[in-house]
C-alpha cells in the first residue's frame, strides 16, 4: 500500500527548531516532487516548501530563511528543517507527493500523509 508517513512534530518553544521527516513506503520518491504543507486551526492548508525530483527547492514567503527542505533518495525520505519557530507556525504539517511534477500544488498532489502536529508555545 502506497503510503507517506510524517514524524518529528511536537511541542517546541518560540525560537526553537524541529526537523520533520516524511518517509514513503511501497513506492520510490525518486520521480516525485515532495511538498510540505500545513494547516492551522481555522485556516486553509498552505504550502510551506517543495522539492522537485531534480532537487530544486521552493519556499513560501512566510517561512523563507527559516526552513530548509532536503531529500535523501537512498532513504526514501524528505526532511523539513524548521528554525526560529514562531507561535503562528503552529499547525498540522503534511507531506505530499506528485509524480514528475516541478512544483507542488495542493490539488494536484497524488499522495498525502496523515500529518504531524507542530505546536510552538512557551
Amino acid at each position: 500500500q502506497l503510503q507517506l508517513v510524517e514524524s518529528g512534530g511536537g511541542l517546541v518553544q518560540p525560537g526553537g527548531s524541529l526537523r520533520l521527516s516524511c518517509v514513503a513506503s511501497a513506492f520510490s520518491l525518486d520521480y516525485y516532487a515532495i511538498g510540505w504543507f500545513r494547516q492551522a486551526p481555522g485556516k486553509e492548508r498552505e504550502v510551506v516548501s517543495c522539492i522537485t525530483m531534480r532537487g530544486s527547492t521552493i519556499y513560501a514567503d512566510s517561512m523563507k530563511g527559516r526552513v530548509t527542505i532536503s531529500r535523501d533518495n537512498a532513504k526514501n525520505t524528505v526532511y523539513l528543517q524548521m528554525n526560529s519557530l514562531k507561535p503562528e507556525d503552529t499547525a498540522v504539517y503534511y507531506c505530499a507527493a506528485d509524480r514528475y511534477a516541478n512544483r507542488c500544488v495542493d490539488a494536484a498532489m497524488d499522495y498525502w500523509g496523515a500529518g504531524t502536529l507542530v505546536t510552538v508555545s512557551s
